[in-house]
């Protein structure tokens, strides 16, 4: 299922300074995020950025990374601040994910993204597909790919499963200032709903780690705070070509949730798409039907760049 516009509309210059960065939010990045930059610099390929979401780490994007090198771009894969190299010692130290917000990660994404001497292409998946939006917003992207992207100020749906998807988090008020790790019953009904038991223990051991529990509260309250750290410029002519994607079994960010963001972004002048992936929860980017997803990206990005 495909839908795509182009229209010509003239910007919002009401939000044109929604996602303006604070001050407070100086960004830093790490010595392997400057030589990722350095190195990306250093070629004449076109950069790809590659955005984590919750409970998952840059690593989760090491097939993807390949496929697009093999494809004859340059890949990055940077990190929220202060992650973990490995899902061992992010296991093992849960406390260096808590207190991460949304504006912090932009920000930091941000920071490496204006290294790069190219402007860059951006996937991101889950609260990464949030935060590629918000980049492109800012006009930093020359294509962006948001896969089953969490949802901005704007985007009204609220679907059952994705509260329950959620909860672990919003159970308790607490979780917003804390690292919050998922149980495998949770990550089963959250991330591997589509997939057997087998391949969900595996995912699970393999990927799962501790995750902020500051932006999805940040989220939920999107649309009751005009201030909201989620708000995206869907408006900004420099925002490039967009494709959102959507499991068609995804629990935590349902269809209806990524259709009410196209319908957002659709109204921007740079072609808006949206695809959906028949039978893919949202574990779709690591799963063993991982290439559909990434081939279907990558199909995308190379018509336009």
């Amino acid at each position: 299922m495909i839908f795509s516009t182009n229209r010509n509309t003239k910007g919002d210059e009401s939000i044109k300074t929604a996602n303006k960065k604070s001050p407070a939010q100086a960004a830093t990045i790490t010595e392997h995020e400057e030589q990722q930059v350095e190195r990306a610099n250093a070629t004449k390929a076109q950069p790809v950025v590659f955005v984590h979401g919750l409970w998952l780490l840059p690593s989760s994007w090491d097939r993807w990374a390949k496929l697009f090198e093999d494809a004859g771009y340059t890949a990055l894969t940077p990190g929220w601040p202060d992650d973990p190299d490995t899902v061992d010692a992010a296991n093992a130290n849960p406390e260096v994910f808590a207190h991460k917000s949304i504006g912090q990660v932009a920000d930091h994404f941000d920071k490496v993204v204006s290294g790069l001497t190219k402007k860059p292409v951006i996937i991101g998946h889950s609260f990464g597909g949030l935060l590629v939006q918000i980049l492109a917003g800012r006009g930093l992207s020359a294509a962006t790919v948001a896969i089953d992207p969490a949802p901005f100020r704007g985007v009204l749906p609220l679907p059952v499963s994705a509260l329950k998807s959620a909860w672990p988090v919003l159970g308790n008020p607490a979780n917003r200032n804390r690292a919050v790790p998922l149980t495998f019953e949770q990550f089963r009904f959250a991330f591997a709903n589509a997939v057997n038991e087998e391949e969900a223990q595996r995912l699970f051991e393999t990927f799962a780690v501790p995750a902020s529990g500051a932006p999805i509260w940040q989220a939920a309250a999107a649309n009751l705070n005009p201030w909201s750290e989620t708000r995206v410029d869907t408006r900004n002519p420099d925002r490039g070509p967009l494709l959102l994607m959507s499991g068609e079994k995804d629990n935590t960010v349902p269809w209806s949730i990524v259709h009410a963001s196209y319908e957002l972004q659709k109204h921007n002048v740079g072609v808006t798409e949206i695809v959906q992936i028949p039978d893919r929860g949202h574990a779709l980017t690591i799963d063993d039907g991982w290439r559909e997803v990434a081939e279907t990206a990558l199909g995308f990005i190379q018509r336009f760049v």
